[in-house]
């Protein structure tokens, strides 16, 4: 009974030896057609729950289960705090996911998630992303430049003829250091600088991803925006933060990925029921219905769906699997004697 634990060099090298763009293009299919074939009968997926704090450095841990009925659980712990960075240079979202054969209650895998959450993210922006934008889409806005934006960008890349990308954040080296930190991508794009104000008014796509305090937002106000823009909201994951204001999503066709989690915590905690477009799912599923977005505002309320953490982490295990990467380790204590913890003591007396 063994443990495949991949480290963060492993998913590294993972990725080195699979090549990083088809490791996106392999990650987008696989989310599109994985939220194609979900079925919420035989696929549980509550939502996210855990701990949050003020005290010292604020933050929060959380834990994102999902129940593949008669094959797996998975569970992401997550833990997010936007002091990481300057304080400890660390980055603002730290996680492990953990995979359980829901047979006997085996632990098949645990792998680290800083750089799957940051993948599956930007997978799933893709995926609305493709549905929602225009095709033609070539100019592209991130606001806020961590560590999200990156990924952001090259999965949007992926399936987007990306000619221009415009920033703004707040940390002035984030903007400044954002052309070496994607050099690996190899994109023949230009780099602009821009206000919040100019990236609304020229971009075809906008992905937001701050970690703007509770309380504090949205954003802007009142910015006039192109009439086709789409927008990917993936810094709301908290009650009573929020990033778009409340006039631009009414204007919006407003698409959650997780529908009862996007109403606590996403930008769909400022709307009713009755001004929530489709979620994800009923996107991916119908989307010749809603073929009509992509000349209207539209948005994609990301707060993180534990199905695409599912998603991430099995192609990491299957790859892991295909290249003799990382370690098989017996973390459980399985005794010779199931109905005995201490038959192993029983070996010592016996000598």
């Amino acid at each position: 009974m063994k443990t495949l634990i991949l480290s963060g060099n492993d998913v590294n090298k993972i990725v080195e030896t699979y090549g990083l763009n088809n490791l996106m293009d392999t990650l987008i299919k696989r989310t599109s057609d994985s939220i194609k074939s979900y079925d919420s009968e035989k696929t549980e997926i509550p939502i996210r729950s855990g701990f949050n704090y003020e005290i010292n450095d604020p933050g929060l841990v959380e834990w994102m289960p999902v129940h593949k009925k008669g094959d797996e659980v998975v569970i992401k712990v997550v833990g997010y705090h936007p002091r990481n960075p300057q304080k400890y240079d660390l980055p603002t979202i730290l996680s492990t996911i953990s995979s359980y054969d829901t047979t006997t209650g085996h632990l098949k895998g645990l792998v680290d998630g800083v750089l799957l959450t940051a993948l599956r993210t930007g997978a799933a922006s893709a995926v609305a992303s493709k549905l929602l934008a225009k095709d033609s889409s070539s100019i592209l806005g991130l606001i806020g430049c961590g560590a999200q934006s990156v990924t952001q960008l090259h999965a949007l890349s992926r399936l987007f003829d990306i000619k221009k990308v415009l920033l703004f954040d707040v940390d002035e080296t984030a903007m400044s250091s954002f052309s070496n930190r994607i050099a690996m991508l190899d994109l023949s794009i230009e780099i602009v600088a821009s206000s919040i104000e100019g990236i609304l008014n020229t971009s075809d796509i906008v992905c937001t991803e701050t970690s703007i305090d509770v309380g504090t937002g949205p954003l802007f106000n009142e910015l006039k925006t192109s009439e086709h823009i789409h927008i990917n909201a993936i810094g709301s994951d908290f009650p009573g933060k929020v990033e778009l204001p409340l006039d631009l999503l009414k204007q919006s066709l407003v698409c959650p990925d997780f529908l009862e989690q996007a109403k606590i915590e996403g930008e769909c905690q400022q709307l009713k029921d009755s001004e929530i477009g489709p979620d994800l799912s009923g996107l991916v599923k119908n989307a010749e219905t809603y073929a009509y977005a992509k000349n209207q505002r539209t948005v994609f309320d990301s707060t993180g769906w534990a199905l695409e953490d599912q998603i991430v982490m099995d192609l990491f295990l299957d790859l892991a699997t295909e290249f003799g990467i990382g370690r098989e380790i017996e973390v459980e204590n399985i005794s010779e004697d199931a109905k005995n913890p201490y038959n192993f003591m029983l070996k010592t007396v016996s000598v």
